[in-house]
């Protein structure tokens, strides 16, 4: 009887899945919470330039948190589409096209990110431009990428739709998992699409459920994984 291989078993998938997910939930919270809502005072571009320029390497480390999110994101994406595609494949792989492109979308919004700080810089080319100027370009920028984060969390919002769909009819994932991410989905749409066509009603508040789903299924993942019996069942049928 030749010994199981653990790497490709996959309860070693969805824990590894597990992981890089909570270190998306980790860093992409620390970027929001502790790095952009400590230096961006909205409605005021002379405070918010303030903070950045004397808080330069934060504003980097948030940046460079959101990138190594955005990594993470791509082995999740397809491990998930591992474990998922049993239950539907065609579904399974278009809950992998809707992140790709949110996660290109986000990765590339992050060069608003840049963009805020270039416009505090001390270079030549600079100076033709007011201070107030280049306060009002850099808090342009950093509302343009409020508003990119916004356009890939749609996207995002129908993976959740998806993953909550197929979590739920997978029968070897909690059906619960499938419920709350389903929620979350329609959380992300709704905040996201309010934020581009009524801003004064989008609140962050709106993605509270949105934290609780994933992490649910982050700490799943880790600390359960997938009933491999029924995994196999549906591989097998498929």
């Amino acid at each position: 009887m030749k010994p199981k291989k653990f790497e490709t078993s996959p309860q070693f998938y969805a824990r590894i899945a597990g992981l890089l997910y909570l270190v998306i939930i980790v860093t992409g919270l620390f970027a929001e919470v502790f790095v952009r809502s400590k230096l961006i005072v909205y409605g005021d571009a002379a405070a918010t330039a303030n903070n950045i320029i004397h808080s330069d390497l934060l504003w980097r480390i948030g940046i460079s948190a959101d990138l190594i999110m955005q990594i993470c994101d791509l082995p999740v994406m397809i491990i998930l589409y591992y474990l998922l595609r049993p239950v539907n494949k065609k579904l399974a792989l278009l809950n992998l096209s809707f992140n790709l492109i949110q996660t290109a979308v986000l990765a590339a919004n992050k060069l608003n990110l840049l963009a805020a700080l270039f416009f505090l810089g001390d270079s030549d080319y600079l100076k033709s431009f007011s201070p107030d100027q280049l306060h009002a370009l850099s808090y342009l920028s950093i509302k343009l990428h409020s508003y990119g984060l916004g356009v890939g969390l749609v996207f995002f919002g129908f993976v959740c739709l998806i993953e909550g769909y197929l979590i739920y009819k997978s029968h070897y994932l909690p059906k619960v998992l499938g419920v709350l991410m389903a929620i979350a989905g329609l959380c992300y749409l709704i905040n996201s699409f309010l934020s581009i066509l009524a801003p004064q009603l989008s609140n962050f508040a709106l993605l509270f459920p949105c934290i609780i789903a994933e992490l649910g299924l982050t700490l799943w993942l880790i600390f359960k994984g997938v009933n491999l019996i029924k995994w196999r069942e549906k591989l097998a049928i498929t």
